[in-house]
C-alpha cells in the first residue's frame, strides 16, 4: 500500500511532533452530575515519515478484550520507537459504555451504527463526529478490537471489505486463525474511514466483559506482523496457526427453545450433518440434534445455555 509519507496527524488542532509521544485528552461531554466526559487519544510519532495507524478498541462499552489488546501494547511500549509513520491508539471510544458495562451509550443507541454523527445529536452520534472529523481523516489505515455481543463468543478473526483497496492487505499481513469476508455497514466506523480512503479491517474474538488472553494475545502478535508489513518495526511474532479464509458466513438459529448442549467450539471445522449440540428441555421429554447445514468453520458460538427458539447458536463460515 502506498501512503503519504508527508502526512503530519493533527487532531483538533493538537499535533505531535516527529520523534514524540503524548496522551491527548478531548471532551467529548458531561455526565449529568457535571462530570466531564473526555476521550484520551496516545499518538506515537517516529521521526522518519511514515503512514498513520489507528488502533480503536472499546467502540462497544462492554467489549473489554480491545481495550485490554491496546493497553498491554502501551503498557510494552510497543509504539516507542517506531522506524517510521504514526500511532493513534484510542483504548475506549466509548466512555459512557464502558462505564456502565454496557454495548451502548446511555440512550441506547449503538455509537457504530451513528456514523458520521452529529455535533448537536445525541450522546452516540457526539462521539461518532468527533472520530469523524479529529481522526478519521489523520489515519492511512486501521485496526478496530471487537469481541461477540452478549454471550457468543468469536474466535480469533479479521474481517474486511474485498472491494475496499488496501483492506485485503491488511488482513493478510495480520495472519488471523480466521479471515472472514465482510461487506461495509451502512453508518459503521469502517464505512465512514472507507470515505476518507483509509482501509480499516476489524478484529473479533472472545466475549463481552471477559477478558481472554488467547484472544488478545492472539490480536497483539497479528497488530505487530501489521506494523512489521508497514515498515513501522522490524521484527513481528510468526503466526503458529494456519489461518483459514472464509468467503460467506451463515448464522444456525435454533429450531426449538431449551436448554442447549455443545458439541463443537468455535474454531472447529464442520461437515454437512455432523451434530453440533442438543436441545433439551429442563424434564427431558425431548431431545433435538443440531446440524451442521453444509461444511465450515465455527466462527464463533452462543454460551448461553437457556436459549429460544429463533436465536443464534452458531456462525459458520465456509467457502462456495
Amino acid at each position: 500500500m502506498n501512503y503519504d509519507e508527508e502526512h503530519h496527524p493533527t487532531i483538533k488542532g493538537v499535533q505531535v511532533l516527529p520523534g514524540y509521544n503524548d496522551l491527548i485528552n478531548f471532551n467529548i461531554a458531561k455526565l449529568p452530575s457535571g462530570t466531564p466526559i473526555d476521550l484520551p487519544v496516545y499518538v506515537y510519532r517516529s521521526k522518519n515519515p511514515g503512514p498513520v495507524l489507528m488502533l480503536s478498541g472499546g467502540l462497544h462499552g462492554d467489549e473489554i478484550n480491545g481495550v485490554e489488546i491496546i493497553r498491554r501494547m502501551i503498557a510494552d511500549q510497543s509504539f516507542e520507537n517506531l522506524k517510521c509513520g504514526s500511532v493513534i491508539a484510542i483504548p475506549i471510544i466509548n466512555i459512557y459504555g464502558f462505564l456502565s458495562f454496557s454495548r451502548e451509550v446511555p440512550d441506547g443507541k449503538d455509537i457504530n451504527r451513528n456514523f458520521p454523527g452529529s455535533k448537536t445529536g445525541s450522546l452516540a452520534a457526539l462521539v461518532a463526529h468527533f472520530m469523524t472529523h479529529h481522526i478519521l481523516p489523520e489515519i492511512n489505515c486501521g485496526i478496530d478490537f471487537h469481541t461477540g455481543g452478549g454471550v457468543r463468543y468469536n474466535y480469533p478473526q479479521v474481517r474486511y471489505a474485498k472491494r475496499q483497496k488496501g483492506a485485503g492487505s491488511l488482513a493478510k499481513a495480520f495472519e488471523a486463525p480466521l479471515v472472514l469476508e465482510s461487506a461495509l455497514i451502512d453508518k459503521s466506523l469502517r464505512k465512514q474511514a472507507s470515505k476518507f480512503n483509509a482501509p480499516v479491517i476489524v478484529y473479533e474474538g472472545g466475549e463481552s466483559m471477559r477478558l481472554d488472553n488467547f484472544i488478545i494475545n492472539e490480536a497483539i502478535e497479528g497488530t505487530q506482523r501489521v506494523m512489521k508489513s508497514l515498515n513501522m518495526i522490524n521484527d513481528a511474532p510468526k503466526q503458529a496457526l494456519k489461518t483459514v479464509y472464509c468467503a460467506k458466513s451463515t448464522w444456525i438459529r435454533s429450531r426449538s427453545s431449551g436448554i442447549l448442549n455443545l458439541k463443537v467450539s468455535s474454531g472447529s471445522f464442520v461437515k454437512r450433518n455432523d451434530i453440533m449440540g442438543f436441545i433439551t428441555d429442563p424434564f427431558n421429554t425431548f431431545k433435538i440434534a443440531v446440524k451442521a447445514p453444509r461444511d465450515g468453520f465455527v466462527l464463533g458460538h452462543n454460551n448461553m445455555p437457556v436459549i429460544n427458539r429463533g436465536d443464534a447458536l452458531f456462525h459458520l463460515g465456509y467457502n462456495d
